[in-house]
């Protein structure tokens, strides 16, 4: 997709509503369209638009096999209450196995290498996966998450995965999904209500304190930035 392709849909997009852009999206021509899901509040959001409008958009998650039992319940009550499938996909068993007795189970903690490693085993290449064949990727990513997500647009193009992305939520506050949440009545984390706000595998995750940034409990012990490697491309 050209950078100007991107920049018109961008301001196409721009005044649109949440409803009304996902109405817009399906006249794109835009074949085979994909939602990623962690099941975090964002994602949640989306996954309550395109459930309810039967949007023809497949929605899968990323089963690592470290997920937080909470959230596997979430899983669970948002299939049971919209009647659909959300798609799971899990890490290759013999890279697993591989990494587990080489490394063992925590290899993660001790060093930026050995946490990508294990990132990339049980979410990029599972990733990889989910999305071939797909022609438009959609996240539930804002861009007041973290200093690495302030320039992101509605349309951007992942240069690491091909394809472009929709980003739909890229403008919502904190507050906007928690409200949308809250009147909708969608499914959400217990863990949210905890203190956790953006949450991946048990872990590599903990509660965030008062006036800490969002993304401080995922991979709390690093002083890196805080991204596992999906969303680092944000090439508009």
């Amino acid at each position: 997709m050209e950078n100007n392709s991107i920049e018109k849909l961008n301001q196409q997009f721009a005044p649109l509503s949440l409803e009304e852009a996902f109405e817009t999206l399906s006249t794109l021509g835009f074949k085979n369209i994909a939602f990623s899901t962690s099941l975090g509040q964002e994602d949640q959001v989306l996954t309550d638009v395109i459930f309810k409008n039967n949007h023809p958009i497949k929605v899968f998650t990323l089963d690592t096999g470290r997920l937080f039992e909470q959230t596997y319940d979430v899983l669970d009550k948002t299939q049971k209450k919209y009647k659909k499938s959300i798609s799971s996909f899990a890490p290759d068993n013999n890279e697993l196995e591989t990494l587990l007795d080489s490394k063992g189970p925590y290899s993660f903690y001790d060093s930026i290498k050995n946490r990508k490693e294990c990132c990339s085993i049980r979410k990029i290449n599972p990733l990889q996966k989910a999305l071939k064949g797909v022609d438009l990727w959609i996240t539930g990513l804002r861009s007041s998450q973290s200093n690495s997500r302030s320039t992101l647009s509605f349309f951007s193009y992942d240069d690491a995965f091909g394809l472009p992305k929709f980003n739909p939520l890229v403008n919502w506050t904190l507050e906007e999904v928690e409200n949308y949440l809250e009147q909708n009545n969608v499914p959400q984390n217990s863990l949210h209500k905890k203190g956790f706000v953006s949450i991946g595998c048990e872990p590599c995750t903990r509660a965030v304190k008062p006036g800490e940034d969002i993304r401080s409990g995922r991979w709390w012990w690093e002083e890196s930035k805080k991204e596992c490697g999906l969303h680092l491309n944000h090439k508009s």
